[in-house]
């Protein structure tokens, strides 16, 4: 457990088996803990023929893995994602080499209700600490970037909590404010993450080393992306605060692609507020009607934490397309899209509008 963890007290006593950590990361329902730890040597090699015959291993009986629950179900799909990504890396399509492990993974698809591989969460939330980590390298490195996302996961999904609150609220109520006060320290984990990763992953490690491992698969003729850290939900954070009605044609296209990725429950967040207005458009409207110099104190305070959640979500946004440029210079860089499919010029879109939406907010106030 680390301090990230414990942000949101009792993120493992919700109701959704998906936020059950402990009990994801403890389980080992393919046996796989032996297997998968000589698992960076495999690919220190690339070593095919063992990682073929390690996935045909960890395959299990279909009748067997229809009795799992969900945090069973999330457990086995954790251990046979980080092979299939290995396979993937050195030239081989998992699915082909092991044709048994197809219905494998639609049946784990249809019990967790997602994608039928392994995404960011598998990758990271869900990973077991310490000796039973799941890597594709075992480097130092490889284990900060796990860490690095595994910590801005509690505040996130606490964020989306409090920016349900600012959906239902107007910039009137006192609690507008305090929603988006709330937002702005659970949503600082994502900054914390990226400057750990910028301290401790070089973006020749990433380029060269771990992003290959990321590279999508095909699945019964569709191509699933690998884990990537786009499938963290910091775009459903955007939705509420300005995306809903503010947004950008290339933004909307990337959130399409990446909302399957999403857990079941933030899926359903994303339909229940993608044709809503947003925090900014709500006091954008509000201030429009006062005198500039006399805001009602509540409007005020509203518009001060607005600005500062979305000063916090500029702030990682400069982080990340600084990282991004580095790792995806001409001179490392196998790929011309992110791990997540984005470019880095969608990025600075977002970046863009993130900073229009803050200077919109803060101007109107000052």
């Amino acid at each position: 457990m680390t301090l990230y963890d414990l942000v949101v007290p009792g993120l493992d006593e919700r109701t959704d088996p998906r936020y059950r950590m402990a009990d994801i990361r403890a389980a080992d329902p393919l046996g796989g803990d032996a297997v998968l730890a000589a698992l960076p040597a495999m690919n220190a090699d690339a070593d095919t023929a063992a990682l073929t015959v390690a996935l045909r291993a960890l395959v299990p009986d279909a009748d067997r893995a229809a009795e799992w629950n969900v945090v069973a179900a999330l457990a086995a799909m954790r251990d046979l994602g980080i092979l299939l990504g290995s396979l993937k890396r050195h030239g081989v399509q998992p699915v082909a080499a092991v044709p048994e492990v197809l219905p494998i993974l639609e049946l784990l698809g249809r019990r967790t209700d997602m994608v039928p591989r392994d995404t960011v969460h598998h990758y990271t939330a869900w990973n077991p600490p310490g000796p039973r980590r799941r890597t594709y390298t075992g480097h130092p490195m490889e284990g900060h970037l796990q860490e690095a996302v595994r910590m801005a996961f509690p505040g996130l999904v606490a964020a989306l909590d409090t920016c349900a609150r600012i959906a239902r609220l107007e910039p009137y109520d006192p609690g507008f404010a305090l929603a988006l006060d709330r937002t702005a320290h659970h949503v600082q984990a994502v900054v914390d993450a990226i400057d750990l990763t910028v301290a401790q992953v070089t973006p020749e490690y990433f380029a060269r080393t771990l992003r290959p491992y990321f590279e999508e698969i095909d699945i019964d003729g569709r191509s699933y992306l690998g884990p990537a850290a786009a499938q963290v939900p910091l775009w459903l954070v955007d939705l509420t605060l300005w995306q809903c009605d503010r947004s950008d044609p290339a933004y909307d296209a990337f959130l399409a692609d990446s909302l399957p990725y999403a857990l079941p429950s933030w899926r359903a967040f994303h339909a229940r507020h993608h044709g809503g207005v947003s925090a900014v458009s709500k006091v954008s409207a509000a201030i429009s009607w006062e005198s500039a110099d006399r805001l009602p104190p509540e409007l005020a305070a509203s518009a001060r934490s607005l600005t500062r959640v979305l000063h916090i979500l500029k702030s990682f946004r400069a982080r990340h397309i600084t990282l991004a440029r580095k790792a995806y210079r001409e001179e490392l860089r196998r790929y011309e899209v992110g791990s997540g499919g984005a470019p880095v010029a969608l990025l600075r879109t977002i970046l863009e509008l993130t900073r229009d939406n803050e200077t919109l907010v803060r101007r109107a106030v000052c």
